[in-house]
């Protein structure tokens, strides 16, 4: 098994024909300009050690030394054994609140970007976990299945917004529903969901949902983004506030964080609530919690060592450039003797 590092060097290996055309070139030029000067007779008398083949050999060291020195930058591998890794961890289903509430700026920048961060740092402490992602307001959808791939898992988390889902407000128990749906593995001993919302809930009986959820073996962990003092729904143009929400007497709209609602499923779920106002505290408490549970093997791979070859073909290289300094284009006295071109 081999691999090539920077194959975009190989095109770099195009200029050993552009040189052997050059070489030629320089070859008709001086053949000519030796013809002008005196005929073939007297330019043998002139010049007995001139040699066609020490002129022929520099050529071919040099594209030789030129090829040796673009493989190196190339950097070919060798896989050497193959080795077995395997992964222990949990599934980790994170569920994002993405309703309008969830724009209010009552925590910096909003309660929707606040999210985001505290995921994004949680999956940046993960080791060997799984993790899946499900965007949620009047209903739930799946935004990201279980997977290892944690740079897609945070490609998909930025991509969210409130105007992904075209069903508006907040229902816990159909985002705990379909998280239900993620865990397919029955061997699974532990499965975690961590719902991230304001707490605002308009509909459900989530207290029974979480029950059934706790019997299939998930725990919830909920972390409360915003403040219980609450703040207006801003609604924005081009990043400019033009009003705020406003209800149906015409008044303006004040969205709270709401934590008995989130403390009320943790409890009923095995899990604790997170007051998701400091992101270094949530981060490590969230670590903490996952670290203390026990790891399932969930996947083992095969991959091959390789190991770094340039070196070879450098010193290949810088070789044929030493010899090159000691091949002068004047005959040897045994190539002489040899008379490889029948020369009189």
């Amino acid at each position: 098994m081999y691999l090539l590092e920077e194959k975009i060097y190989f095109w770099l290996l195009l200029s050993i024909p552009v040189l052997i055309v050059l070489f030629l070139g320089v070859l008709v030029w001086k053949k000519t300009v030796q013809k002008k000067f005196a005929d073939a007779a007297l330019l043998k008398k002139l010049s007995p050690d001139q040699s066609i083949f020490k002129s022929i050999l520099k050529i071919v060291v040099i594209s030789l030394a030129l090829a040796c020195m673009v493989i190196a930058l190339v950097n070919p591998k060798i896989g050497t054994k193959l080795e077995t890794v395997k992964r222990e961890g949990v599934d980790v289903v994170f569920a994002m609140d993405v309703s309008k509430s969830m724009l209010a700026e009552d925590i910096a920048p909003n309660r929707l970007e606040k999210s985001k961060q505290l995921v994004t740092q949680i999956i940046n402490n993960l080791a060997s976990d799984r993790i899946g992602i499900i965007a949620y307001a009047a209903s739930a959808f799946p935004q990201l299945p279980i997977t290892t791939d944690y740079a897609s898992g945070k490609m998909f988390l930025q991509s969210m917004n409130t105007d992904m889902l075209s069903s508006q407000g907040t229902a816990i128990y159909e985002a705990i529903e379909l998280a239900k749906t993620y865990y397919n593995d029955d061997e699974q001993t532990n499965r975690v969901l961590f719902i991230i919302s304001d707490g605002e809930d308009h509909g459900g009986n989530i207290t029974s949902i979480a029950e059934e959820a706790a019997k299939e073996g998930i725990k919830i962990f909920t972390i409360g983004v915003g403040s219980e003092k609450g703040a207006p729904i801003p609604i924005k143009r081009n990043g400019i506030v033009q009003s705020y929400k406003k209800n149906s007497q015409g008044g303006t709209v004040i969205t709270k964080l709401v934590p008995t609602t989130l403390q009320d499923i943790a409890n009923k779920a095995n899990g604790t609530y997170i007051d998701g106002r400091n992101t270094n505290e949530v981060v490590e408490e969230v670590t903490t919690i996952l670290q203390g549970m026990d790891k399932k093997e969930f996947e083992a791979k095969q991959f091959a060592d390789f190991k770094d070859q340039f070196q070879w073909f450098l010193m290949a290289g810088l070789l044929l450039l030493f010899l090159d300094t000691f091949l002068l284009e004047r005959k040897t006295s045994w190539v002489k003797k040899l008379n490889l071109f029948n020369e009189q």
